[in-house]
């Protein structure tokens, strides 16, 4: 997720991040809780950034659009169906409406939501992990400057608030080159995970085995075979009469119908997930099993989600989620964190191609003539930013409060517009054109930052929201 808190609302804007807390969020870390399982969470600072805002006025606009917004369309929109005597699409609404209230008691008691997602960790096998700065597509960027403002402020975010990094680093997009490697090295990362099903083919054994590149940072291959299960929009188990249809909608937006038509039936969906759980343990199973028959070895299947897919796009992913851990104790099957899976299964040395696990397993999502312009203005904006970096350098010493306040608000305008979800959102066509407005304000911004290096310029203030309070600076004149 982007940075959109305190950036607008309907249709697009800070109430997709409020939408995620109540129907993600929370409940993931109220699963992850309960089931005290081993699984690695990537928290990723920008989003990071938000959620540490809502112990205040962010917080306050949250409990707002619960108790307000979200309990006034469902009751609304449930009063139509009744009015053209669909009862039951109107009783599924006004059941749907208690998501909304639970979060809502649960929030008015505590607003700490990153303080729930870390805590399984504080307590128990979760892993945490963390990201670039704001998720930026780390082949694309410009600069060796570039790529170090991105992960030295993500470490650092992640080190402030959670009191350590152990060097588990989620690429954006599982974007890789060549020679990314060197970087993520220097700045303390130890494990990634990257997709080469391009290169090894679906379903190939190397999937089940991490790799340690040059430099010691130890990618792990995705299993796209078993991702598809959940990810697919043809053939997974999201696509199931049974669950709730995502696109079908109500005057509000609201989802009361399942994907095969008919009105949404909660408990045979739940059915359907608790089998499906079972469906893809006994898979998960039979692939390793496979391969340790073959190559007399374990292996590590790396089945990794957007955790938005669980509670958002797929309504019934949570359900799905604990019931894995639950059959996966049934049938035998050894859940692991990311980084103890390397510690027990060793790693090959092999060479990586580029890759991501984006449209045909290449940059042309973030990279391509329809997303152009973002492209250009991230590029810009970047070599911008370091080259001002450099001429100012002599003038942003603690004592120059005014440089020093125009650069950081440069640099964080910069993070603002590599964003990869700016891209992605066009390509897909899943934001209007709230994208390009984004970006085009933050180079307007950024614009005026780099203005401020001038006497003539008003001067700029250093912030951009919450975004990057990390903000590792020196990262862009470090030789």
């Amino acid at each position: 997720m982007p940075y959109v808190e305190g950036f607008g609302t309907w249709p697009f804007g800070e109430e997709w991040l409020w939408e995620a807390v109540a129907t993600v969020y929370l409940p993931l870390a109220e699963l992850l809780q309960r089931s005290g399982a081993p699984v690695t969470l990537g928290l990723t600072p920008v989003l990071c950034d938000q959620l540490e805002t809502l112990p205040g006025p962010a917080g306050q606009r949250l409990l707002e659009f619960l108790a307000g917004t979200r309990r006034a369309v469902h009751a609304e929109d449930a009063a139509g169906l009744d009015r053209g005597g669909e009862h039951e699409l109107a009783d599924e609404l006004r059941r749907a409406s208690g998501d909304y209230e639970r979060a809502v008691l649960r929030l008015e008691h505590d607003l700490d939501v990153l303080g729930a997602l870390a805590a399984p960790a504080a307590r128990g096998p979760v892993e945490l992990w963390t990201s670039a700065a704001t998720h930026a597509l780390l082949p694309l960027l410009a600069s060796d400057a570039g790529l170090r403002l991105q992960l030295a402020t993500g470490v650092a975010s992640h080190e402030r608030r959670f009191g350590e990094f152990a060097g588990g680093l989620w690429l954006p997009e599982c974007a890789y080159v060549p020679g990314l490697e060197r970087e993520l090295a220097a700045h303390g990362v130890r494990t990634v995970c990257v997709d080469q099903t391009a290169a090894w083919g679906l379903g190939a054994p190397e999937q089940l085995e991490p790799v340690r590149m040059p430099g010691g940072v130890v990618a792990v291959p995705i299993d796209w075979q078993t991702v598809q299960l959940v990810w697919s929009d043809r053939s997974g188990y999201p696509v199931d009469g049974a669950y709730r249809d995502y696109h079908r909608r109500t005057v509000h937006d609201l989802r009361p119908w399942s994907n095969a038509g008919g009105p949404y039936r909660p408990a045979v969906a739940r059915a359907r997930a608790r089998a499906h759980a079972r469906d893809f343990v006994a898979r998960c199973a039979t692939r390793l099993e496979s391969y340790a028959r073959d190559r007399g070895r374990p292996g590590l299947l790396c089945c990794a989600l957007d955790t938005e897919l669980l509670g958002h796009w797929w309504y019934e992913g949570q359900i799905w989620l604990e019931a894995v851990i639950e059959a996966a104790g049934e049938q035998g099957l050894e859940l692991t964190t990311v980084s103890e899976g390397v510690e027990r299964v060793g790693a090959v040395q092999r060479p990586l191609v580029a890759s991501s696990w984006g449209l045909d397993r290449d940059f042309s999502t973030w990279d391509s003539p329809r997303v152009a312009e973002l492209a250009f203005a991230a590029r810009s904006a970047e070599l911008r930013t370091v080259a001002a970096a450099h001429r100012a350098r002599p003038g942003v010493a603690p004592g120059d409060r005014c440089g020093r306040a125009a650069l950081e608000r440069a640099a964080r305008e910069l993070l603002a517009i590599q964003s990869s979800d700016w891209a992605f959102q066009v390509t897909s066509e899943l934001a209007g054109d709230y994208p390009q407005q984004r970006v085009r304000a933050h180079a307007a911004a950024h614009d005026a930052a780099l203005g401020a290096l001038a006497d003539s310029a008003p001067e700029a203030q250093p912030a951009l929201r919450n975004l990057a309070p990390d903000l590792d600076l020196a990262s862009l004149t470090t030789p």
